[in-house]
């Protein structure tokens, strides 16, 4: 049994299709209202098709009360670090302190480099990533009463006022796959973020987490205080064999407490864009989910 000591919580992963503002939007709140914890949004910016993630998650904020909300995950390499700082606080403090930050190093490159930024190896935007984290928490370390000095090759500040802070402690989580991303995670981040179809099979995550830990002990990190989240899809229906996440909810909250009991995730977010998945998920598979996981660790 793998207990990082978080309590299981459940969101959503939705697309921030322009062609229907509304829909999203509603998608949103609908979240909030079927009682998911966390609202999450794509992040493209190279996307014509998309809205602007943070305007979105901004708007997002002032038509709800509770849900927190963050970006699954921000493109860093079009978004300025220094910029996501005081827009996330900024955002953290309009909304009640409602506001998470998932970030990404790239992976779309020619969308990427065709919207203006430098393309990057992949070594380098890893180097990048960790200097925007290095920006990012300065800037909101406003007991510092020195300016921040960052010289970084891919994002620096030369002497920047830091401020504002967010009026909580805003957790920086990573979407990763790859070992050097997930050693950073252990080292600097404060959770894991990956998508389940894009890890190739559920070893990959035994692998992450011991990499994850071995770098959070070897920076004198807890790697209790590492979260471990996970995007999940599927479809609601007839059981389809042994598939994870094909069947219907009572199969659904069975499996996500094995994969809470066994590999420790306790965030697990459902990408789908349909009204009635998300109730199911947040009305029936959630509770369900966590009596089973309660019972076991009792």
């Amino acid at each position: 049994m793998a207990d990082y000591g978080h309590d299981l919580t459940f969101g959503s992963f939705l697309t921030p299709a322009n062609s229907d503002p509304a829909h999203v939007v509603g998608l949103a709140r609908h979240s909030e209202d079927v009682g998911l914890d966390l609202v999450t949004f794509q992040d493209h910016p190279y996307q014509p098709s998309f809205l602007d993630t943070w305007t979105l998650m901004s708007f997002v904020a002032a038509r709800t009360d509770r849900i927190a909300i963050a970006p699954n995950v921000l493109n860093v390499p079009l978004r300025r670090p220094a910029v996501i700082a005081r827009a996330a606080a900024s955002l953290d403090r309009l909304s009640g302190g409602r506001v998470e930050l998932g970030l990404g190093a790239g992976a779309f490159w020619d969308a990427i480099e065709a919207m203006g930024a430098e393309r990057l190896s992949p070594g380098q935007s890893v180097d990048a990533l960790i200097e925007a984290i290095e920006v990012i928490r300065g800037l909101w370390d406003t007991g510092n009463p020195d300016r921040l000095q960052v010289d970084g090759r891919h994002h620096w500040v030369a002497g920047a006022k830091r401020g504002p802070a967010p009026v909580h402690d805003v957790e920086i989580w990573l979407g990763a796959t790859r070992p050097r991303m997930l050693r950073t995670i252990g080292e600097l981040a404060d959770g894991w973020l990956p998508t389940l179809g894009l890890l190739g099979g559920l070893t990959a995550l035994t692998e992450g987490n011991a990499r994850i830990d071995d770098a959070a002990q070897a920076a004198g990190r807890d790697p209790r205080a590492i979260r471990r989240l996970l995007n999940i899809s599927g479809s609601f229906g007839a059981r389809d064999g042994a598939k994870l996440f094909r069947g219907p909810a009572e199969a659904w909250a069975e499996q996500i407490a094995d994969l809470a009991l066994a590999f420790g995730v306790s965030t697990f977010i459902l990408g789908s864009d349909d009204f009635r998945d998300l109730a199911v998920y947040g009305q029936e598979v959630a509770p369900r989910a966590r009596e089973l996981v309660a019972a076991e660790r009792d």
